[in-house]
């Protein structure tokens, strides 16, 4: 018999639904504290936007509008590929699942490597925040709080990025184990609702930092 088959109500719990209801409260509430922390980082950026707005516009034409489009695709796609886990879990499909979560994880490792690259282009040029800001050729002096924000805001959510591909190697080792089924399949459902948080931020990020014009 499968570990999903052997799947026990909490002794605190009077049903499976409640359980699972319970559990995903817990992970909705967690979403929120997270959409207060990124909501304190917009309205940082917002803030400064107005004081120094001629200086973020130009030092945003220093970030790569292309690099960044495609980032938001493929967690676009991430997200894509999520849900429909999510579904094949609902639907017993053990295998279709795994596939999807490994699609899904490498999408992450995707979007981290061109974030890389990007970081790469950004520390040769000089543009990094604070003290060790040193490109030239800057019409105004606040291009540093810019790339300061830049890097504060992306840095937390690609952190975001690898919290995720833990979560979702964890729940995809534990498919392939035979713990989830459509009896139980809580711990991919929540990972999911995380993963489509963390691509929505991306999503609210990109054109905020890349497309300020």
């Amino acid at each position: 018999m499968s570990r999903a088959r052997e799947f026990h109500v909490a002794h605190h719990f009077d049903s499976a639904d409640v359980q699972f209801d319970a559990a995903r409260m817990g992970v909705w509430l967690f979403l929120v504290t997270e959409v207060l922390l990124f909501g304190g980082l917009f309205c940082a950026f917002f803030v400064f936007r107005s004081w120094y707005f001629a200086d973020f516009v130009e030092a945003h034409h220093h970030l790569d509008r292309t690099l960044g489009a495609v980032n938001t695709l493929v967690l676009i796609g991430s997200s894509l590929t999520m849900a429909l886990a999510v579904r094949a879990a609902q639907m017993d499909d053990r295998k279709l699942v795994t596939w999807l979560l490994a699609v899904t994880l490498a999408c992450a490792a995707v979007f981290l490597a061109i974030k890389f690259v990007e970081y790469r282009h950004k520390f040769h040029e000089g543009l990094l925040p604070g003290r060790y800001f040193t490109a030239e050729g800057f019409h105004g002096h606040h291009a540093g709080i810019f790339f300061a924000i830049y890097f504060m805001m992306t840095g937390i959510h690609g952190l975001h990025i690898l919290i995720g591909m833990g979560l979702i190697g964890w729940v995809l080792g534990r498919n392939q184990r035979g713990d989830f089924s459509s009896r139980y399949y809580a711990p991919i459902e929540g990972v999911g609702l995380y993963w489509h948080l963390v691509d929505l931020v991306w999503i609210f990020l990109f054109p905020l930092l890349y497309l300020i014009s």
